[in-house]
């Protein structure tokens, strides 16, 4: 889950098949009732027609906790992470960051890194196209060191400069599921 309306989906899913949730967060779902294994694949089929997975294995859970994390902040926050990223992902998922960065770059075959410039980029496109910022208000916001930074992490990643991006306002930006 990777948005409000995702949540949303999931908790409408959940009404239907009668289950009482505590709490649904982005990724993370905690049901009141002990579950058999027979309501387990029913909550399984529905998600699945919803386009959703539920994931069993703690590696995959793991991953979906930190691409979460990386959309929360990206994405949804207005709060700058004034911390070191990795020293931020490590307390907030209570696990080592190499092992994190490790396990990430296995699964998914990027970096956590690589990751989070994507999103970011998409923050920025989206930002421009909304014309409320200018550039060096969109660096500030997005906690990038200058406005240099973000112009050259943004020209590597679409080949454009923030300026003619910003001319170009009809190319389409990526579904955050999709990056």
């Amino acid at each position: 889950m990777v948005s409000n309306r995702c949540k949303l989906a999931v908790k409408e899913t959940l009404k239907r098949l009668g289950l009482h949730f505590i709490l649904i967060e982005l990724g993370e779902v905690e049901i009141m009732e002990n579950i058999s294994e027979e309501q387990r694949e029913q909550v399984r089929i529905a998600l699945d027609a919803a386009g959703f997975e539920l994931m069993d294995d703690k590696r995959s859970v793991l991953i979906e906790k930190i691409k979460n994390i990386v959309v929360e902040m990206v994405h949804h926050s207005d709060e700058i992470v004034k911390v070191n990223f990795s020293d931020y992902l490590s307390e907030k998922i209570n696990h080592d960051y190499t092992y994190l960065a490790n396990l990430f770059s296995e699964v998914q075959g990027s970096t956590i890194e690589q990751f989070i410039i994507s999103h970011k980029v998409e923050r920025i496109k989206e930002l421009i196209i909304y014309d409320e910022l200018n550039i060096t208000e969109i660096a500030w916001k997005m906690n990038y060191s200058s406005v240099a930074h973000l112009s050259n992490q943004f020209k590597k990643v679409t080949g454009l400069s923030p300026s003619h991006f910003r001319l170009l306002k009809e190319k389409r930006r990526s579904p955050i599921e999709e990056i």
